[in-house]
């Protein structure tokens, strides 16, 4: 495709300056090159696609250089960052120095916060509402030039709790304050829950006419003095027209308008003109298509929601409102991945067991449970993007005798600690947590690093946290948790492919016991010994094999951060050989940490252990390799650590012969 307007957007300001029907070209101009870099590097494709017209009227409707954007989830930010300066950055999307794949303010003004997570913008909105406010720089009547708020939530995150509590506080604001409501019928899968069926509703009701005629019959009842005709009165009248009555946001004290066509740039711009200008919290309903614009994106939503790289061939037919093809499009797979794993193990979990049930918060593909929903719809349950719910929910079903499997990211678990602590482990439920993109997570970065579930978890106790370190220990490690019952566990495993290496070389994964490791490389006269966490354990053994001819190097695939192997501990630091843990985790709290506390707890001598792991900084987005070769916990990074530690001991021994010799002398 020509692209004949996107090169000369370098700022919004850009954008002001072209004619409506240049718009319309532009929008297919952004559509391309998303699509274009998204095949070439994977990212999230259908979330963009879908607000390609949106992000165009906002920008070209508000000064985002003053007024405030918040986005919410963060997914469908690529047009914006498009039309606000950092189209040099998109052919390294999601690289190290590239654009991220979500807001991130280090990049632009424009992006006020680093954002990944649901529910976050209304309420973030809020305070800068209020925060405007105090500082006399909001928009008024008395104010015109003061700054507007604009928070856009989509993907069914209005569902979430924390997008709830937004909208009952944003009820409250005496000023202008609007919602975009990005309606798409979606989440990453298909919404779940009444709120996501309300929306169904109004989506396949008459909406379009039978808001009109409502408003205008509601215009003759408003009582002259309400607050209802103040309000109706301020707006334009377009908004008039399409004010609906008795909505779910009007509860909250939100006047809501809507839904109008999403891809209609004409509208979308009339709309937002009036909107700007109101000075109460206001609702804007949109409706558009979720991988608008790509046929392939538009007729798979959810397996275009974040694509790996992809191959389209065939015939394409462009125009400014579509591109049809007849084309093929298949991902770019590079092997066996632990969510496949994950998905084989926990099936033989269910065909094993029936009181064996589970679910996951908007995320059965990405969770590898999409193919056993289809297959055990009585026993599985995808609750939407809220973690809290399904936490509690698994906790119910514990007390009414089921194993339940919480499938979830590393990311969001935090989202319902407080309900793994109360209404679980408090209780003495067995939960079972499956925690998918732990530790590095490559191109989503820091918004989505799991570095803290071994930190949460550890505090609970009777908590049994677990770690695989290929595809048989992860069935291993699920069968364990199948049969413990004494409270809460969690099994971790990363964003990556399983590996064949420790099974070909040490055999088929043993059953998992409390809190005992698994030796795979163990020496006579061992000049380092590492206890690896998870997939860790293979750089280690790699590492190993490479200093083979300079140090003897035991390794140890550790399997628990809690319990940990502490009788192991007992006889290594008896032995006086270094000790290296090794984690995809923080530091701070994570595998090493215990391992140093469970020590300290014995009264062992913790004088020659040394941690590798996340440092306490951020890791931003780029290849999980290069993360991990950042880090230090790569084949490299732990091949350097064990010639540092083994240098230092032979240095210590050395240094210390001359005292021993005089004593005995």
């Amino acid at each position: 495709m020509e692209l004949k307007h996107l090169p000369g957007i370098k700022s919004p300001q850009d954008l002001k300056q072209l004619k409506l029907e240049e718009l319309v070209e532009l929008a297919a101009e952004l559509r391309f090159v998303i699509c274009d870099q998204v095949s070439k590097s994977g990212g999230h494709l259908a979330p963009n696609l879908g607000v390609v017209e949106l992000s165009i009227a906002l920008h070209y409707v508000f000064d985002f250089e003053q007024d405030r954007l918040l986005f919410d989830v963060g997914h469908q930010c690529y047009p914006h960052k498009l039309l606000t300066g950092r189209q040099d950055k998109l052919d390294r999307l999601r690289m190290r120095d590239g654009m991220a794949g979500f807001p991130e303010p280090m990049e632009s003004m424009f992006d006020l916060f680093s954002v990944g997570h649901a529910g976050t913008a209304i309420s973030t909105a809020v305070g800068m509402a209020r925060g405007d406010e105090l500082n006399g720089e909001s928009f008024s009547d008395t104010n015109p030039d003061g700054r507007r708020v604009v928070s856009l939530i989509g993907d069914a995150s209005i569902v979430n709790g924390l997008a709830m509590e937004g909208l009952n506080n944003a009820g409250t604001l005496k000023r202008q304050f609007l919602v975009v409501l990005n309606d798409n019928g979606m989440s990453i899968a298909k919404p779940q829950g009444a709120v996501a069926q309300y929306f169904d509703r109004v989506r396949l009701s008459d909406t379009y006419s039978g808001f009109r005629k409502a408003a205008k019959e509601l215009a003759k009842h408003l009582p002259g003095g309400g607050i209802a005709a103040d309000l109706y009165h301020r707006m334009g009248e377009a908004s008039k027209a399409m004010i609906a009555e008795d909505t779910w946001f009007e509860k909250f004290g939100l006047v809501t308008v809507g839904p109008i066509d999403g891809h209609d740039l004409p509208t979308l711009i009339e709309f937002l003109n009036e909107a700007k200008r109101f000075e109460r919290p206001m609702v804007l309903h949109v409706k558009t298509i979720k991988g608008k614009g790509y046929d392939f994106a538009e007729g798979n939503a959810t397996q275009f929601h974040s694509p790996p790289a992809f191959d389209v061939s065939g015939d394409q037919q462009e125009s400014t409102e579509k591109i049809t093809s007849s084309c093929r499009v298949e991902l770019k797979r590079s092997g066996r991945s632990f969510t496949a794993a994950f998905a084989d193990a926990l099936t033989e979990v269910m065909e094993a067991d029936e009181q064996a049930v589970a679910c996951t918060a908007a995320m059965p593909d990405g969770t590898g449970l999409t193919g056993i929903m289809e297959r055990w719809p009585q026993r599985t349950w995808d609750t939407g993007i809220c973690e809290s719910h399904a936490m509690d929910m698994m906790a119910g079903l514990a007390k009414t005798g089921f194993k339940p499997f919480f499938a979830v990211y590393s990311t969001f678990l935090q989202r319902a600690f407080d309900q793994a602590f109360q209404e679980v482990a408090l209780q003495g439920h067995a939960v079972r947590i499956c925690l998918d993109r732990a530790g590095c997570v490559g191109g989503d970065g820091a918004v989505h690093q799991g570095f803290c579930d071994i930190s949460l978890l550890s505090v609970l106790p009777q908590a049994a946290l677990l770690a695989p370190i290929d595809e048989s220990s992860l069935k291993a490690s699920l069968a364990f948790m199948r049969d413990y019952t004494e409270g809460l566990s969690a099994v971790r495993y990363p964003r990556d492919n399983v590996s064949e290496l420790i099974d070909e070389r040490f055999g088929t994964a043993p059953p998992f016991k409390l809190g005992t490791a698994r030796a795979l490389i163990e020496c006579d006269q061992a000049d380092v010994a590492i206890l690896a966490y998870g997939t860790t354990g293979i750089n280690a053994v790699e590492a190993a094999d490479e200093l083979a001819q300079d140090y003897q190097v035991e390794v140890y695939d550790a399997r628990f951060a809690k319990p940990v192997d502490i009788e192991l501990l007992r006889r290594l630091i008896a032995r006086q050989i270094p000790i290296i843990t090794v984690e995809d985790h923080g530091l701070a709290g994570g595998f090493g940490a215990q391992v140093i506390d469970a020590c300290n707890q014995a009264g062992l001598d913790t004088s020659r252990i040394t941690r590798l792991g996340m440092p306490e900084r951020w890791i931003r987005q780029g290849s999980r390799s290069e993360q991990l070769a950042e880090i230090g916990i790569d084949t490299a990074g732990i091949t350097r650590t064990i010639r540092a530690v083994c240098t230092t001991k032979m240095a210590n021994a050395a240094s210390s012969t001359p005292e021993v010799h005089q004593a005995n002398a």
